[in-house]
């Protein structure tokens, strides 16, 4: 399948075209000949004054990174070098997205369990936590018992997760670092096509995995132990006001 894209100027959103903002000129139609992109098929202007439209086939992603030839810029002239820069720009953005696509996609269809257990224990613990609503006052040791359960459970389904959030962070970042947040291709973009709805899936940036300092904790881990510590400073308090010696 042909794919193309605009220099300066978004194309439709219809997944055969993707947009790259740049500063192309009529210098980006000259012939660079052998120095082109393997894939690359044609330029055109494009609808616009000052956009050029590029051709190339399908990437599949795992091609190597596309790089400008070296050897181009001795022999071709400063108007052909700033073509087939403008031609490499936009091989990297396709290149980038096709790469995300394929590797992110056994990891999105691994993380779908590991997402709804994770949800799973998050209810139950907010479930038992709701009990003592309707928990008499000579069976509270036992919920207690019970809730510590369902925090320990929790967390466990959320470190779980935060091991597969932080290879999906990386795989983002990896094309975000390629083609530049302006032409960003989402996680959540790439699970729509494949059928899962990743919407609410917690997912950091990856310096919240790799960069934590002072050993703070991962973005769901640090989301679960604010809400357990709330809830167990409202049993506290409870207990406090109840005039317990030995507070829950």
């Amino acid at each position: 399948m042909t794919r193309t894209i605009a220099l300066s100027h978004d194309l439709d959103h219809s997944g055969l075209h993707d947009g790259a903002p740049a500063s192309p000129t009529a210098s980006a139609l000259l012939d660079t000949g052998r120095y082109d992109h393997p894939l690359f098929q044609r330029s055109e202007p494009g609808r616009y004054e000052g956009v050029v439209t590029y051709y190339f086939a399908a990437f599949t992603g795992s091609e190597p990174e596309p790089q400008a030839p070296a050897a181009a810029y001795k022999v071709l002239g400063r108007e052909e070098i700033a073509g087939l820069r403008g031609q490499y720009e936009v091989a990297r953005i396709l290149w980038s997205k096709a790469r995300l696509r394929r590797q992110a996609a056994p990891v999105l269809a691994e993380a779908v369990p590991v997402w709804e257990a994770w949800t799973a224990a998050k209810a139950e613990l907010e479930r038992v936590y709701q009990a003592f609503w309707e928990t008499g006052d000579g069976r509270w040791r036992a919920q207690l018992l019970r809730l510590t359960d369902a925090e320990t459970a929790a967390e466990t389904a959320a470190s779980a997760w935060e091991e597969i959030a932080q290879q999906l962070a990386q795989l983002a970042d990896d094309q975000i670092t390629a083609a530049g947040y302006d032409d960003e291709l989402r996680l959540t973009t790439v699970a729509f096509e494949l059928g899962f709805n990743a919407s609410d899936w917690h997912i950091g940036h990856i310096d919240a995995y790799t960069d934590r300092a002072w050993g703070l904790p991962t973005p769901l881990l640090e989301v679960l132990a604010a809400q357990i510590n709330a809830q167990r400073e409202r049993l506290v308090e409870v207990a406090r006001l109840a005039g317990d010696r030995e507070p829950a």
